[in-house]
C-alpha cells in the first residue's frame, strides 16, 4: 500500500511530483520514487508489503509504459503464471504493469484486489487512472489549463494552489456526512468514482465505469446458499493474507470480524476496548479469540480527547467528514501498527449481508398524515422533527433518509442564504443508483454498496489506517463475494418480524462461535458526542459562533442536535483549511 501522485502538462517536473509525494509520506514511509520526462512526472511513496527489495520500487517502467500504483492484487501469482515475463521482481506491481502494457484497461476485469493507479503510455502520450471496483483505495484528480494532476489524497493536489470552496459540496456533506464522488470540497478537484477509469490524452479527460455488477437474483434455497458462501469465504479470506510482512486481524465483538478470523490459521488479532463497559466489545472479542485460538492483544482507549480527535480528523480527511467512529478506527490502527504492517477487517459485512437496522425497519412504509403534518410544522432542527421528517418520506427520499445525515429541511433551515441554492437536489448522488426495478430490500442493498460504502465507510478506514502506515484489507469486499451476495435474495438474509439481519451468516457461524455470541447487542464505535457536549456546551456554542461569523450558518443549534458533530467538524475544517 502506498501513496501516488503525478502531473501532466507544462508544470510537470520531477521536483513538483516529488513535493506532492512527500505530502503523502504517511502512506509510504519505506521509500520515495520519481520518474519524469518533458510534460509528465510521476511519483510514489512506498509502504513495502510485497517484494521488499529494490526490485519493487516505483514508478516502474516496461517499455514505453510507466506505472505508479497503490494497492494489492491477491491473484497476482496466478496472473503471473499465465504470462511469459521476463520478471525482475516477485511482487504484484510488475504483474499489473505487464498486463496494462499488453491489454490496457481491458485487464481490469481480471484483477482481484484493491487498487488505485496511474499508467503513462509514452507511445500514445496518454494517462490512464483507475480505481478498484468498490472504492477501497482513493484517487483524486485536478484538471489543469493544459493537463491534469492526480494524487491519493487531496493534500498533495493543494500544493498546486487552493481552489475555491464548492458550496454545493458543503450542502452534500451535511446531507450525507461525507462529500460524494465525484465532488470534493474544492471546485476543480474531483474524486475518481469507485469502479471507474479516467483516460487523459490530447487535453481531454474521459471518465468511464468499468464495473457493472448484476442485480439479478439467482434462485437458491438457504442451505445451498450457505454452502456456497462457506466455500467462497474459505477461498477468498486466506488469499488476502498474501504478504511479505506481518499480518493481523481487527477483532471486535461483531460477527463480521469473527467470520474473518475463523477462516485463518491462528491469526494475530487486535481489539480496541473502552473504559466504559457499556460501549466496549472487548469481552466479547476476547471470548472469540480464546475460542478460535488466536494470538490476541487488547488496548483500552482512554477517555476520549475530543479536541484532539477533532483536530486529527480535519488533518486526516482534508475535507469535512462526519463519522465520529473515525477516531476509534484511528486508535486501533495506531495500536495494531506496533506489531503488523497489514491488518484484515470485517468492513462491508453490514452492506453485503444486510446487517443494518434499516433492512428490517420498513423504510418508506411508515408515512402517515400525522407524521407528515408534524414534519411540516415542528421546528426543523429538533430531534422529534428530524424523526418525523424521516417517517414522512416515501420512495427514494425515505431510503436516503435512512442512509443519510441531516435532512434537507434541516440544512435549509441552518445555512445562511449565501450557502443555499434554490431547489437544490440533495438526492442527486443516490438518484444515480436508484433502481425502481428492484425489490425494496434489494434496492436498499444496491444503494448501500454503490454509495455510502465507498464514500463513507471505506474513506474512513483508508485515512485512519494509512495515517499510521497500516494497510487494511477488507476481504468481505472482494468483488467476487460482493457479486455473489448481490445475486442472493435478501429475504434469505433478513427477518423483518424478528428484527434481525445476516441470517445466512448467523446460520453459517452459529456452531462455530461461543454460545450466545450472536445474541449480544452491537455497541458501535462512535464517540459519545452528546454526553461530552452536555458537560462542555461552550465547545458547540463557540463553533456555531465562528461559523455564523463566517456567514455559513444563520442560527445556533442546541447540544441535543442529532448531528452536532457535523457542526464541530465543519468548524474545525474551516479553522484549519479555509
Amino acid at each position: 500500500m502506498c501513496g501516488i501522485a503525478g502531473i501532466v502538462g507544462q508544470q510537470a517536473n520531477a521536483e513538483i511530483a516529488r513535493s506532492m509525494a512527500r505530502r503523502l509520506k504517511h502512506r509510504g514511509p519505506d521509500g520515495e520514487g520519481v520518474w519524469s520526462e518533458p510534460g509528465i512526472a510521476l511519483s510514489h511513496r512506498r509502504l513495502a508489503v510485497q517484494d521488499l527489495t529494490e526490485a519493487g520500487f516505483q514508478p516502474m517502467s516496461h517499455g514505453a509504459a510507466v506505472l505508479t500504483y497503490n494497492g494489492e492484487l491477491y491473484n497476482h501469482e496466478r496472473l503471473r503464471a499465465a504470462m511469459a515475463g521476463p520478471w525482475k521482481s516477485s511482487g504484484d506491481t510488475e504483474v499489473l504493469l505487464h498486463l496494462l502494457a499488453q491489454q490496457g484497461a481491458a485487464c481490469l476485469n481480471s484483477l482481484a484486489g484493491m487498487f488505485a493507479f496511474a499508467l503513462w503510455d509514452g507511445t500514445k502520450r496518454r494517462l490512464l487512472l483507475a480505481r478498484d471496483r468498490l472504492g477501497i483505495k482513493p484517487l483524486y484528480y485536478r484538471l489543469l489549463p493544459d493537463g491534469i494532476a492526480f494524487a491519493s489524497e487531496l493534500k498533495a493536489l493543494l500544493l498546486l494552489g487552493k481552489p475555491e470552496i464548492d458550496r454545493s459540496a458543503l450542502r452534500d456533506f451535511l446531507f450525507h456526512g461525507y462529500i460524494p464522488a465525484p465532488k470534493t470540497i474544492y471546485s476543480g478537484i474531483a474524486k475518481l468514482p469507485a469502479g471507474h477509469t479516467l483516460s487523459f490524452a490530447d487535453g481531454r479527460a474521459e471518465v468511464q465505469r468499468y464495473w457493472n455488477p448484476s442485480a439479478a437474483i439467482v434462485a437458491r434455497d438457504s442451505a445451498a446458499t450457505v454452502q456456497e458462501l462457506d466455500a467462497l469465504l474459505r477461498e477468498l479470506i486466506p488469499a488476502q493474507t498474501l504478504s511479505d510482512v506481518p499480518v493481523g486481524v481487527f477483532l471486535s465483538g461483531g460477527i463480521d470480524s469473527a467470520l474473518t478470523s475463523y477462516y485463518l490459521d491462528a491469526p494475530h488479532t487486535y481489539t480496541l476496548g473502552f473504559e466504559s463497559s457499556a460501549r466496549s466489545e472487548a469481552d466479547a472479542a476476547r471470548r472469540v479469540a480464546e475460542h478460535f485460538g488466536t494470538v490476541h492483544l487488547e488496548m483500552t482507549a482512554p477517555q476520549a480527547d475530543f479536541a484532539g480527535a477533532l483536530a486529527h480528523i480535519a488533518e486526516l480527511f482534508d475535507e469535512p467528514f462526519g463519522d465520529s467512529a473515525a477516531w476509534s478506527n484511528y486508535l486501533v490502527a495506531q495500536f495494531a501498527r506496533r506489531e503488523v504492517t497489514v491488518a484484515l477487517s470485517g468492513e462491508g459485512g453490514d452492506e453485503i449481508f444486510c446487517g443494518y437496522p434499516r433492512y428490517w425497519s420498513r423504510v418508506g412504509q411508515r408515512s402517515s398524515f400525522l407524521n407528515r403534518s408534524l414534519a411540516r410544522h415542528l421546528p426543523p432542527l429538533s430531534r422529534f422533527a428530524a424523526s418525523m421528517q424521516r417517517h414522512a418520506y416515501v420512495g427514494l427520499p425515505a431510503y436516503a433518509a435512512a442512509l443519510g445525515g441531516m435532512t434537507a429541511s434541516q440544512i435549509d433551515s441552518l445555512l445562511s442564504q449565501d450557502w443555499q441554492e434554490s431547489g437544490y437536489d440533495y438526492l442527486w448522488f443516490y438518484r444515480q443508483h436508484w433502481r425502481e426495478d428492484l425489490s425494496p430490500l434489494s434496492r436498499l442493498r444496491w444503494l448501500d454498496v454503490h454509495t455510502d460504502l465507498a464514500e463513507g465507510l471505506l474513506t474512513k478506514v483508508d485515512r485512519t489506517s494509512m495515517a499510521h502506515s497500516l494497510e487494511v484489507r477488507p476481504p468481505l469486499l472482494d468483488h467476487r463475494l460482493v457479486e455473489f451476495m448481490l445475486s442472493v435474495d435478501p429475504r434469505l438474509l433478513v427477518d423483518e418480524s424478528g428484527r434481525r439481519g445476516k441470517l445466512l451468516v448467523r446460520q453459517l457461524m452459529q456452531p462455530r462461535l461461543p454460545g450466545g455470541h450472536l445474541n449480544q447487542p452491537k455497541s458501535g464505535f462512535g464517540l459519545p458526542v452528546h454526553a461530552w457536549l452536555k458537560h462542555h456546551p461552550s465547545i458547540l456554542r463557540d463553533a456555531v459562533r465562528r461559523l455564523m461569523e463566517r456567514g455559513i450558518l444563520r442560527r445556533p443549534v442546541s447540544t441535543e442536535f442529532r448531528r452536532a458533530w457535523y457542526i464541530l467538524v465543519l468548524d474545525r475544517w474551516f479553522t484549519a483549511f479555509a
